[in-house]
Protein backbone atom coordinates (compact mmCIF):
# COMPACT_ATOMS: atom_id res chain seq x y z
CA UNK A 1 0.00 0.00 0.00
CA UNK A 2 1.03 3.63 -1.01
CA UNK A 3 0.27 6.37 1.34
CA UNK A 4 0.57 10.41 0.26
CA UNK A 5 -0.72 13.01 2.04
CA UNK A 6 -3.02 16.24 1.61
CA UNK A 7 -1.54 18.73 3.94
CA UNK A 8 -4.30 21.00 5.04
CA UNK A 9 -3.39 21.14 8.81
CA UNK A 10 -5.92 19.94 11.10
CA UNK A 11 -8.42 19.34 7.56
CA UNK A 12 -5.38 17.07 6.28
CA UNK A 13 -5.40 13.66 5.32
CA UNK A 14 -4.01 10.63 3.72
CA UNK A 15 -4.83 9.12 0.52
CA UNK A 16 -3.89 5.05 0.32
CA UNK A 17 -3.68 3.05 -2.70
CA UNK A 18 -3.14 -0.42 -3.36
CA UNK A 19 -5.37 -3.49 -4.08
CA UNK A 20 -7.34 -5.21 -1.87
CA UNK A 21 -8.19 -2.24 0.65
CA UNK A 22 -11.74 -2.17 0.41
CA UNK A 23 -11.86 -5.86 2.34
CA UNK A 24 -9.14 -4.38 5.20
CA UNK A 25 -10.89 -4.81 8.21
CA UNK A 26 -7.97 -3.03 9.87
CA UNK A 27 -7.76 -0.08 7.22
CA UNK A 28 -11.36 0.41 7.55
CA UNK A 29 -11.58 0.50 11.17
CA UNK A 30 -8.62 2.75 12.17
CA UNK A 31 -10.71 5.80 9.38
CA UNK A 32 -14.29 5.07 10.66
CA UNK A 33 -14.11 4.52 14.29
CA UNK A 34 -17.06 3.97 16.07
CA UNK A 35 -19.17 6.31 13.57
CA UNK A 36 -22.61 5.28 12.87
CA UNK A 37 -22.38 4.84 8.56
CA UNK A 38 -24.27 5.12 5.29
CA UNK A 39 -22.65 3.77 2.32
CA UNK A 40 -23.06 5.88 -0.17
CA UNK A 41 -23.21 4.13 -4.00
CA UNK A 42 -24.26 3.81 -7.69
CA UNK A 43 -26.27 0.49 -8.77
CA UNK A 44 -23.34 -1.22 -10.53
CA UNK A 45 -20.94 -0.39 -7.72
CA UNK A 46 -23.24 -1.96 -5.06
CA UNK A 47 -23.06 -5.18 -7.30
CA UNK A 48 -19.53 -5.38 -7.77
CA UNK A 49 -17.90 -4.13 -4.64
CA UNK A 50 -20.55 -3.40 -2.10
CA UNK A 51 -19.76 -7.20 -0.73
CA UNK A 52 -16.50 -6.65 -0.73
CA UNK A 53 -17.13 -3.38 1.44
CA UNK A 54 -19.28 -5.39 3.82
CA UNK A 55 -16.66 -7.82 4.09
CA UNK A 56 -14.55 -5.03 5.19
CA UNK A 57 -16.66 -3.63 7.67
CA UNK A 58 -16.44 -6.85 9.31
CA UNK A 59 -20.32 -7.48 10.18
CA UNK A 60 -20.58 -3.82 11.09
CA UNK A 61 -24.27 -3.04 10.78
CA UNK A 62 -24.37 -0.04 8.13
CA UNK A 63 -27.44 2.08 6.14
CA UNK A 64 -27.18 2.38 2.53
CA UNK A 65 -28.42 4.85 -0.24
CA UNK A 66 -27.72 2.99 -3.59
CA UNK A 67 -28.70 5.69 -5.90
CA UNK A 68 -29.09 5.44 -10.12
CA UNK A 69 -25.58 4.85 -12.52
CA UNK A 70 -24.82 8.38 -14.51
CA UNK A 71 -23.89 11.91 -14.51
CA UNK A 72 -27.72 12.73 -14.93
CA UNK A 73 -28.04 11.88 -11.48
CA UNK A 74 -25.89 14.53 -9.96
CA UNK A 75 -28.71 16.36 -9.28
CA UNK A 76 -30.45 18.09 -5.83
CA UNK A 77 -32.55 15.52 -6.09
CA UNK A 78 -29.76 12.84 -5.72
CA UNK A 79 -28.46 14.45 -2.72
CA UNK A 80 -31.85 14.95 -0.96
CA UNK A 81 -31.90 11.50 -1.34
CA UNK A 82 -28.88 10.65 0.39
CA UNK A 83 -30.07 13.27 3.16
CA UNK A 84 -33.19 11.63 3.58
CA UNK A 85 -31.49 8.47 4.33
CA UNK A 86 -29.11 9.89 6.79
CA UNK A 87 -32.66 10.95 8.57
CA UNK A 88 -34.35 7.47 8.41
CA UNK A 89 -30.57 5.80 9.97
CA UNK A 90 -30.57 8.71 12.50
CA UNK A 91 -27.05 9.38 12.14
CA UNK A 92 -26.21 12.33 14.10
CA UNK A 93 -22.87 14.69 13.49
CA UNK A 94 -20.85 11.93 14.48
CA UNK A 95 -22.03 9.70 11.73
CA UNK A 96 -20.14 9.39 8.76
CA UNK A 97 -20.51 8.59 5.13
CA UNK A 98 -18.65 6.39 2.91
CA UNK A 99 -18.55 7.58 -0.85
CA UNK A 100 -18.38 3.89 -3.06
CA UNK A 101 -17.95 4.87 -6.36
CA UNK A 102 -16.99 6.73 -9.47
CA UNK A 103 -17.16 10.80 -9.60
CA UNK A 104 -20.87 11.51 -9.31
CA UNK A 105 -21.07 9.27 -5.91
CA UNK A 106 -18.21 11.07 -4.38
CA UNK A 107 -19.19 14.67 -5.85
CA UNK A 108 -23.13 13.49 -4.29
CA UNK A 109 -22.15 12.24 -1.60
CA UNK A 110 -19.74 14.55 -0.30
CA UNK A 111 -22.25 17.15 -0.95
CA UNK A 112 -24.78 15.75 1.28
CA UNK A 113 -21.91 15.42 4.12
CA UNK A 114 -21.40 19.09 3.41
CA UNK A 115 -24.70 19.91 3.98
CA UNK A 116 -26.29 17.47 6.79
CA UNK A 117 -26.20 18.84 10.55
CA UNK A 118 -23.53 21.67 8.64
CA UNK A 119 -21.35 19.01 7.89
CA UNK A 120 -20.20 15.81 8.72
CA UNK A 121 -17.51 13.37 8.08
CA UNK A 122 -16.90 10.82 4.80
CA UNK A 123 -14.61 8.62 3.55
CA UNK A 124 -14.19 8.44 -0.56
CA UNK A 125 -13.83 5.18 -1.82
CA UNK A 126 -13.48 5.58 -5.19
CA UNK A 127 -13.46 2.68 -7.66
CA UNK A 128 -12.94 4.41 -11.12
CA UNK A 129 -9.79 5.92 -12.18
CA UNK A 130 -10.90 9.22 -13.14
CA UNK A 131 -12.16 9.66 -9.24
CA UNK A 132 -8.50 7.56 -8.01
CA UNK A 133 -6.82 10.39 -9.32
CA UNK A 134 -8.78 13.33 -9.70
CA UNK A 135 -12.46 14.29 -8.06
CA UNK A 136 -12.05 11.94 -4.56
CA UNK A 137 -9.06 14.39 -3.63
CA UNK A 138 -9.01 17.66 -3.13
CA UNK A 139 -12.43 18.27 -1.37
CA UNK A 140 -14.84 19.81 -3.74
CA UNK A 141 -18.19 18.35 -3.23
CA UNK A 142 -21.00 19.36 -5.45
CA UNK A 143 -24.28 18.71 -8.03
CA UNK A 144 -24.65 20.19 -11.32
CA UNK A 145 -27.49 22.38 -12.69
CA UNK A 146 -29.31 22.57 -15.98
CA UNK A 147 -27.41 26.03 -16.74
CA UNK A 148 -24.04 24.75 -16.09
CA UNK A 149 -21.71 21.56 -14.50
CA UNK A 150 -21.00 21.67 -10.47
CA UNK A 151 -22.67 25.22 -10.12
CA UNK A 152 -24.06 23.90 -6.45
CA UNK A 153 -21.25 23.21 -3.92
CA UNK A 154 -18.85 23.05 -1.47
CA UNK A 155 -15.41 22.36 0.09
CA UNK A 156 -15.71 19.84 2.33
CA UNK A 157 -12.19 17.77 2.83
CA UNK A 158 -12.86 13.84 3.85
CA UNK A 159 -11.34 11.73 6.25
CA UNK A 160 -9.44 9.42 3.86
CA UNK A 161 -9.01 9.18 0.29
CA UNK A 162 -8.83 4.79 0.26
CA UNK A 163 -8.07 3.84 -3.38
CA UNK A 164 -8.45 0.08 -3.86
CA UNK A 165 -7.13 -0.62 -7.33
CA UNK A 166 -8.60 -4.00 -7.91
CA UNK A 167 -11.41 -2.06 -8.49
CA UNK A 168 -10.16 -1.43 -12.27
CA UNK A 169 -10.46 -4.64 -13.07
CA UNK A 170 -14.41 -4.40 -13.53
CA UNK A 171 -14.19 -0.61 -15.23
CA UNK A 172 -15.49 -0.54 -18.47
CA UNK A 173 -13.10 0.28 -20.87
CA UNK A 174 -14.53 3.53 -21.68
CA UNK A 175 -14.57 4.69 -18.38
CA UNK A 176 -10.65 3.58 -17.86
CA UNK A 177 -10.16 5.85 -20.79
CA UNK A 178 -12.11 8.98 -19.48
CA UNK A 179 -9.59 8.57 -16.26
CA UNK A 180 -6.56 8.56 -18.16
CA UNK A 181 -7.35 12.11 -19.53
CA UNK A 182 -7.71 13.36 -16.19
CA UNK A 183 -3.57 12.16 -15.15
CA UNK A 184 -2.88 13.94 -18.52
CA UNK A 185 -4.31 16.82 -17.60
CA UNK A 186 -2.11 16.86 -14.15
CA UNK A 187 0.61 16.38 -16.25
CA UNK A 188 0.22 19.61 -18.46
CA UNK A 189 -0.17 21.22 -15.76
CA UNK A 190 2.97 20.70 -13.48
CA UNK A 191 5.09 17.82 -14.81
CA UNK A 192 7.01 17.46 -18.85
CA UNK A 193 8.84 14.68 -17.66
CA UNK A 194 5.55 12.71 -16.49
CA UNK A 195 3.78 14.03 -19.58
CA UNK A 196 6.90 12.50 -21.55
CA UNK A 197 6.47 9.13 -19.64
CA UNK A 198 2.52 9.26 -20.38
CA UNK A 199 3.25 9.20 -24.35
CA UNK A 200 5.71 6.26 -23.77
CA UNK A 201 3.39 4.11 -21.35
CA UNK A 202 0.01 5.21 -22.56
CA UNK A 203 -0.82 1.85 -23.59
CA UNK A 204 0.45 0.02 -20.52
CA UNK A 205 -1.82 2.01 -18.12
CA UNK A 206 -4.87 1.63 -20.23
CA UNK A 207 -3.54 -2.24 -20.10
CA UNK A 208 -4.36 -2.29 -16.86
CA UNK A 209 -0.74 -3.06 -16.47
CA UNK A 210 -0.34 -2.92 -12.17
CA UNK A 211 2.92 -1.05 -12.16
CA UNK A 212 2.02 1.60 -14.67
CA UNK A 213 -1.40 2.03 -13.49
CA UNK A 214 0.28 2.27 -9.67
CA UNK A 215 2.61 4.64 -11.14
CA UNK A 216 0.11 6.81 -13.18
CA UNK A 217 -2.25 7.07 -9.98
CA UNK A 218 0.46 8.43 -7.19
CA UNK A 219 2.02 10.90 -9.77
CA UNK A 220 -1.37 12.44 -10.69
CA UNK A 221 -2.27 12.00 -6.86
CA UNK A 222 1.01 13.88 -5.71
CA UNK A 223 0.51 16.45 -8.36
CA UNK A 224 -3.36 16.97 -7.30
CA UNK A 225 -2.21 17.19 -3.65
CA UNK A 226 0.45 19.20 -3.60
CA UNK A 227 -1.89 22.53 -5.45
CA UNK A 228 -4.74 21.68 -3.08
CA UNK A 229 -1.90 22.07 -0.09
CA UNK A 230 -1.18 25.12 -1.44
CA UNK A 231 -4.57 26.66 -2.54
CA UNK A 232 -7.26 24.30 -0.77
CA UNK A 233 -10.21 26.75 -1.69
CA UNK A 234 -9.49 27.44 -5.83
CA UNK A 235 -8.37 31.31 -4.82
CA UNK A 236 -5.24 30.82 -6.73
CA UNK A 237 -2.73 28.01 -8.55
CA UNK A 238 -5.48 25.67 -7.75
CA UNK A 239 -7.59 26.76 -10.59
CA UNK A 240 -4.44 25.32 -12.71
CA UNK A 241 -6.44 21.96 -12.66
CA UNK A 242 -9.36 23.30 -14.40
CA UNK A 243 -7.29 22.78 -17.68
CA UNK A 244 -9.69 21.85 -20.20
CA UNK A 245 -12.56 21.65 -17.95
CA UNK A 246 -13.81 25.09 -19.16
CA UNK A 247 -13.98 23.91 -22.89
CA UNK A 248 -15.14 20.39 -21.04
CA UNK A 249 -18.17 21.84 -19.03
CA UNK A 250 -19.59 23.49 -22.04
CA UNK A 251 -19.52 20.02 -23.99
CA UNK A 252 -21.14 17.81 -20.79
CA UNK A 253 -23.50 20.43 -20.93
CA UNK A 254 -24.17 21.58 -24.16
CA UNK A 255 -24.19 17.48 -25.28
CA UNK A 256 -26.65 16.51 -22.08
CA UNK A 257 -24.85 15.26 -19.11
CA UNK A 258 -24.22 11.21 -19.01
CA UNK A 259 -23.93 11.46 -23.19
CA UNK A 260 -19.98 12.40 -23.32
CA UNK A 261 -18.20 11.07 -19.89
CA UNK A 262 -16.55 13.89 -18.11
CA UNK A 263 -13.22 12.50 -18.92
CA UNK A 264 -13.76 12.69 -22.47
CA UNK A 265 -15.30 16.09 -22.62
CA UNK A 266 -12.02 17.06 -20.57
CA UNK A 267 -9.64 15.35 -23.17
CA UNK A 268 -11.27 17.55 -26.03
CA UNK A 269 -10.72 20.31 -23.67
CA UNK A 270 -7.44 19.50 -23.38
CA UNK A 271 -6.63 20.11 -27.18
CA UNK A 272 -8.76 22.85 -27.30
CA UNK A 273 -7.07 24.57 -24.70
CA UNK A 274 -3.28 23.59 -26.18
CA UNK A 275 -4.61 24.66 -30.16
CA UNK A 276 -6.19 28.19 -28.27
CA UNK A 277 -2.11 28.71 -26.56
CA UNK A 278 -0.71 27.76 -29.42
CA UNK A 279 -2.59 30.10 -31.87
CA UNK A 280 -2.39 32.93 -28.74
CA UNK A 281 1.61 32.26 -29.57
CA UNK A 282 1.95 31.10 -25.88
CA UNK A 283 2.53 27.10 -26.64
CA UNK A 284 4.67 25.55 -29.57
CA UNK A 285 2.76 24.48 -32.18
CA UNK A 286 4.61 20.86 -32.02
CA UNK A 287 3.56 21.21 -28.15
CA UNK A 288 0.01 21.30 -29.20
CA UNK A 289 0.73 18.71 -31.43
CA UNK A 290 1.66 16.17 -28.95
CA UNK A 291 -1.36 16.96 -26.75
CA UNK A 292 -3.73 15.88 -29.74
CA UNK A 293 -1.42 13.17 -30.47
CA UNK A 294 -1.69 11.56 -26.73
CA UNK A 295 -5.22 12.25 -26.89
CA UNK A 296 -6.00 10.64 -29.66
CA UNK A 297 -3.77 7.49 -29.02
CA UNK A 298 -5.53 6.61 -25.72
CA UNK A 299 -8.50 6.50 -27.71
CA UNK A 300 -10.08 9.61 -26.46
CA UNK A 301 -11.89 12.49 -28.50
CA UNK A 302 -9.99 15.49 -29.61
CA UNK A 303 -12.83 17.47 -31.48
CA UNK A 304 -16.44 18.46 -29.52
CA UNK A 305 -19.91 17.59 -30.94
CA UNK A 306 -20.88 19.73 -33.37
CA UNK A 307 -22.61 22.11 -30.64
CA UNK A 308 -22.02 25.20 -32.30
CA UNK A 309 -19.11 27.96 -31.62
CA UNK A 310 -21.87 30.44 -30.34
CA UNK A 311 -23.66 27.89 -27.83
CA UNK A 312 -19.90 26.72 -26.88
CA UNK A 313 -18.82 30.11 -25.69
CA UNK A 314 -22.43 31.02 -23.98
CA UNK A 315 -22.04 27.64 -22.32
CA UNK A 316 -18.60 28.68 -21.19
CA UNK A 317 -20.32 31.79 -19.73
CA UNK A 318 -21.54 30.02 -17.38
CA UNK A 319 -18.23 28.48 -15.96
CA UNK A 320 -17.08 29.11 -12.29
CA UNK A 321 -14.05 31.23 -13.58
CA UNK A 322 -16.18 34.04 -14.89
CA UNK A 323 -14.86 37.41 -12.95
CA UNK A 324 -16.21 40.95 -13.81
CA UNK A 325 -17.75 39.34 -16.77
CA UNK A 326 -14.37 37.90 -18.68
CA UNK A 327 -13.94 33.84 -18.65
CA UNK A 328 -10.46 33.24 -17.54
CA UNK A 329 -9.06 30.55 -18.87
CA UNK A 330 -6.03 27.84 -17.77
CA UNK A 331 -4.04 27.73 -21.10
CA UNK A 332 -0.27 26.26 -21.64
CA UNK A 333 2.97 27.80 -21.93
CA UNK A 334 4.87 24.86 -22.21
CA UNK A 335 3.99 21.18 -21.11
CA UNK A 336 4.18 21.02 -17.88
CA UNK A 337 3.30 24.71 -16.99
CA UNK A 338 0.23 26.38 -17.23
CA UNK A 339 -1.45 29.79 -16.90
CA UNK A 340 -4.78 31.16 -15.80
CA UNK A 341 -5.33 34.00 -17.67
CA UNK A 342 -8.21 36.37 -19.14
CA UNK A 343 -5.85 38.14 -21.41
CA UNK A 344 -6.43 36.35 -24.59
CA UNK A 345 -8.10 37.76 -28.00
CA UNK A 346 -12.07 37.11 -27.76
CA UNK A 347 -12.06 36.92 -31.47
CA UNK A 348 -9.45 34.18 -31.64
CA UNK A 349 -11.16 32.02 -29.33
CA UNK A 350 -14.77 32.39 -30.86
CA UNK A 351 -13.01 31.47 -34.62
CA UNK A 352 -11.14 28.33 -32.74
CA UNK A 353 -14.72 27.02 -31.56
CA UNK A 354 -16.13 27.91 -34.87
CA UNK A 355 -14.02 25.32 -36.59
CA UNK A 356 -14.23 22.99 -34.62
CA UNK A 357 -17.93 22.95 -32.87
CA UNK A 358 -19.55 24.40 -36.20
CA UNK A 359 -20.90 27.80 -36.67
Amino acid sequence: MQRLEVRLGDRGYPILIGPGLLGSRELLAAHTGDAKLLVVTDETVARLWLPRLAEGLAGRPFARCVIPDGEEQKTLETAMRVIDALVAARIHRDGMILALGGGVVGDVAGFAAASYQRGIDFLQLPTTLLAQVDSSVGGKTGVNHPGGKNLIGAFHQPRAVITDTDTLGTLPERELRAGFAEIAKAALVADAAFFAWLEENAGAVLAREPAAVARAIRRACEIKADIVARDEREEGPRALLNLGHSFGHAIEAGAGYGRVLHGEAVATGLVLAAEFSARTGRLAAADAARVRSLVLRAGLPADPPRLGGARMLELMGMDKKVAGGRLRLVLLDAIGAATVTADYPGDALAALLGERAGP
